[in-house]
């Protein structure tokens, strides 16, 4: 049985192992994979300080794993017009591929967490799921 308290550790230990093997075959770390996932499925967010922020992983290993996908040439920087100091991240061509294959990994993670449950138990989850989201929601805009 998982606590509340180490289910979210233990769901991304789980995803992060599906990945692995994909990771592997790309030559990726898992950081420069989850921030390529992140801008793809994510076009609203746009900038390296936008993954710090949302995804809240350090500065230092955005930067160097920006750096590794920019070379790669699975993003490109650019500048936003009227702020100089701005630069967007931009998918390339080259990483429309990765990203179906990284969809495809979790959607098999998806798919694997509800195995073994109908469609009730899976309905009534997300209406949990949702709820707990409201009031973290809540939390967050420190109406508690």
């Amino acid at each position: 049985m998982v606590t509340e308290i180490e289910f979210p550790r233990k769901l991304l230990l789980a995803y992060n192992a599906m990945c692995k093997p994909l990771c592997r075959k790309l030559g990726l770390p898992q950081t420069a994979f989850d921030i390529l996932m992140f801008l793809g499925n994510n076009p609203e967010y746009k900038t390296a300080r936008d993954i710090v922020e949302v995804r809240n992983i350090k500065a230092n290993l955005v930067s160097v794993n920006v750096d590794r996908l920019v070379q790669e040439g699975y993003l490109e920087r650019r500048s936003v017009a009227m702020d100089r100091r701005k630069t967007e991240l931009i998918c390339t061509e080259k990483a429309k591929s990765l990203m179906e294959e990284g969809r495809a990994v979790q959607q098999a993670f998806g798919e694997k967490l509800f195995d073994g449950m109908d469609q009730e138990a899976r309905k009534a989850f997300m209406k949990t799921l949702n709820s707990i989201g409201k009031n973290v929601e809540e939390i967050l805009k420190g109406e508690y």
